[in-house]
C-alpha cells in the first residue's frame, strides 16, 4: 500500500483496479509501405551515390549541377544507362545502413521494454544526398525515464559505430585532389571526429593517402560522403531539445529542466548560425534548424514524455555523457559551404 501523497505506481493501479485492464492489441504494421519507401528511397539514393561515383572515379568535382530538371539530382543521367545506378551501390548501401542502424537502435529497445513502435520509414527525396532520414514511429506510452534514456540514446550510438566504421573503411579508399579537378558546388565542412579518425588511421597506415594529406586536399571516397551525412544527422538527433533523442535524454535525466534547456538549445543554435553565416553567407542551415525546433518546442509544449518516478539509475550518467561527446565530435560549426 502506497504511503499518501506517495506517486501512483503501476502495481498501484492494479490495486485499485481489481478486475483486468482491457488489453489494446498492437497496431497493424504496414509492411506494404515500409517496404515502397525503402525501394524510393534505395533507387533515390543511388541516383545520387552513381553521380557521386562517377565524378570520383574521373576526378570531377563531388557535387555539380549536371542541367537536369532537379538540380543535384541526375535521375536524366542515371536512367539515360541504368547500368550507371550500379556505380551508386558504395554511397547508397553505406547511407541506408547508417540509417537503418540507427533506426533499429531505437526499434530494439523498444521491443525491449514492451513499447509499441513500427519499423522505419525511409523518407526518399531528390536531394543532395536521395534522402531526409529514416524514423519511426512510437505508438504506446513509455513507462519509466529509464525506458525513455536507453530508447533515446540507443539510435544515436548504433548509427554513430556504424558511421565510424564506415568512415574509416572509406578514407584508406579515398585519392589526393588533383589540381585540375576544380571547385565543388558544395563543400563539406568535417566534423572533429574525421579528424579523430584520420589520426587513428595514421599511427594504423601511416603512408596512406587520408594519413599524410590535410583533409582538404582528400578527395573523399563516396562511402566517406554517406558517412558525413550520418554524422550530420547524430549531431542534429543529439540536440538536447524537444522531441528529438537529445530531448528525450534531456528529460530522463532532469524533467524538470527540459523546457529550459530546449530553449536554450534555441539560442544556441541561432548563434551558432551567426557564426557560420559569416564563413559563409549562403549558409542559413542553422537558422533553419532553429526554426524547426522552435516549432517543435512549441507543439510539445506540455507533452510529458515518461513518468517523474521512478528516478534514473545513476549508472546512466556515464552514458549521458558519452552522448554529450558524441555530439560534441559530429557538430560543426559550417557544415557545409556553398561555392
Amino acid at each position: 500500500m502506497s504511503e499518501p501523497g506517495a506517486p501512483i505506481s503501476s502495481s498501484t493501479l492494479e490495486y485499485y483496479h481489481p478486475l483486468p485492464l482491457p488489453q489494446r492489441l498492437p497496431p497493424r504494421q504496414r509492411y506494404w509501405v515500409h517496404a515502397l519507401l525503402l525501394l524510393l528511397t534505395c533507387f533515390t539514393t543511388l541516383v545520387v551515390g552513381a553521380r557521386m561515383q562517377f565524378n570520383f572515379q574521373n576526378n570531377l568535382p563531388r557535387f555539380i549541377d549536371t542541367g537536369g530538371h532537379i538540380p543535384y539530382f541526375p535521375v536524366e543521367w542515371a536512367l539515360a544507362h541504368p547500368t550507371r545506378l550500379y556505380l551508386g551501390i558504395p554511397f547508397a548501401g553505406t547511407l541506408l545502413l547508417i540509417l537503418l542502424a540507427h533506426e533499429m537502435g531505437h526499434y530494439l529497445l523498444c521491443r525491449y521494454y514492451g513499447v509499441w513502435a513500427t519499423l522505419p520509414f525511409f523518407i526518399p527525396a531528390p536531394s543532395l544526398i536521395g534522402t531526409l532520414g529514416a524514423v519511426i514511429r512510437i505508438k504506446a506510452p513509455i513507462r519509466s525515464r529509464k525506458a525513455l534514456f536507453d530508447i533515446g540514446i540507443a539510435g544515436p550510438i548504433a548509427g554513430f559505430v556504424v558511421a565510424v566504421g564506415t568512415l574509416a573503411a572509406a578514407m584508406t579508399l579515398s585519392k589526393p585532389y588533383l589540381h585540375g579537378t576544380g571547385p565543388s558546388d558544395v563543400e563539406l565542412g568535417f566534423p572533429q571526429i574525421f579528424y579523430l579518425v584520420q589520426s587513428a588511421l595514421r599511427q594504423l597506415m601511416p603512408h596512406a593517402t587520408a594519413s599524410v594529406l590535410p583533409l582538404s586536399r582528400v578527395y573523399l571516397h563516396p562511402m566517406a560522403v554517406a558517412a558525413w551525412v550520418g554524422m550530420y544527422a547524430t549531431a542534429l538527433n543529439l540536440l538536447p531539445s524537444g522531441q528529438l533523442d537529445g530531448g528525450h535524454i534531456v528529460y530522463a535525466l532532469a524533467p524538470g529542466a527540459h523546457r529550459v534547456v530546449s530553449w536554450l538549445t534555441v539560442a544556441a543554435l541561432i548563434g551558432l548560425g551567426f557564426f557560420a553565416h559569416r564563413l559563409d553567407p549562403m549558409n542559413y542551415s542553422w537558422w533553419f534548424w532553429a526554426g524547426i525546433v522552435t516549432v517543435m518546442n512549441v507543439v510539445t509544449y506540455r507533452v510529458r514524455q515518461a513518468p517523474d518516478q521512478p528516478s534514473l539509475p545513476r549508472d546512466r550518467s556515464i552514458l549521458a555523457l558519452l552522448a554529450a561527446l558524441m555530439l560534441a565530435v559530429t557538430i560543426t560549426v559550417s557544415p557545409f559551404r556553398i561555392a
